[in-house]
């Protein structure tokens, strides 16, 4: 069964001149439960197709072409629709977790938001399931890692935590954007081993975003 079918997209920002194209005609298929790697260069635009999908792209992007999820145009789809897929039938790992999580919220917050906002859950339920998700993916010591700060926490931490909260809602596809970047070399290896293992439990497809052969080759 496909899940993700891309085909024939091309993006370009800016007019006349000024135009940029940074995606042409690309497509690919992802089925439920399988792996797809999107290799290139640093801007070749990897993560701008990934961008699209989940519409977080600005207004200046002109895209062309079809991204249909479980057979749901996404190309113009309203806002309300993206929202509904956004973090809990999609969800995304960005490159940098300095960045992508908020440094002013310890971890508890930042993983219950998700569960609060698409799952309904109490603040005990919540708790639960962080818990829970934090033991996922390999950081035992809970308790302290509810409490603490992004800046706390070492990088491979950061990106579990990251992971943690893609994961909240059990999602039918990840997107995993060069999800090793920031880390040194036995970090990326236990990260990838990861994402591996939890993509085999959870029956999830993913689409791994990378520069580097090796790091598909973990998969």
């Amino acid at each position: 069964m496909t899940l993700l079918q891309v085909k024939n997209l091309s993006i370009t920002f800016g007019h006349g001149q000024q135009k940029v194209e940074a995606v042409r005609n690309a497509s690919f298929d992802i089925k439920k439960g399988e792996t797809v790697a999107l290799v290139g260069e640093s801007g070749s635009g990897k993560s701008v197709s990934a961008l699209s999908i989940l519409g977080l792209l600005p207004g200046s992007a002109d895209i062309s072409g079809s991204i249909t999820f479980q057979d749901q145009e996404l190309i113009n789809a309203s806002e309300a629709n993206l929202h509904n897929i956004r973090g809990n039938k999609i969800a995304m790992i960005f490159q940098e977790p300095m960045t992508a999580l908020n440094p002013l919220h310890r971890v508890k917050k930042q993983i219950s938001e998700v569960l609060f906002i698409h799952k309904k859950m109490s603040e005990a339920q919540a708790l639960v399931r962080v818990k829970e998700l934090l033991k996922l993916v390999g950081l035992e010591e809970s308790d302290r890692m509810l409490n603490a700060f992004p800046h706390e926490l070492s990088g491979g931490q950061r990106q579990r935590v990251m992971i943690a909260a893609a994961l909240a809602n059990e999602p039918d596809l990840l997107i995993a954007d060069e999800p090793t970047t920031a880390l040194d070399v036995t970090i990326q290896a236990q990260i990838m081993t990861l994402l591996g293992k939890l993509q085999k439990e959870l029956g999830m497809a993913m689409l791994l975003i990378t520069h580097d052969l090796n790091v598909v080759q973990k998969v």
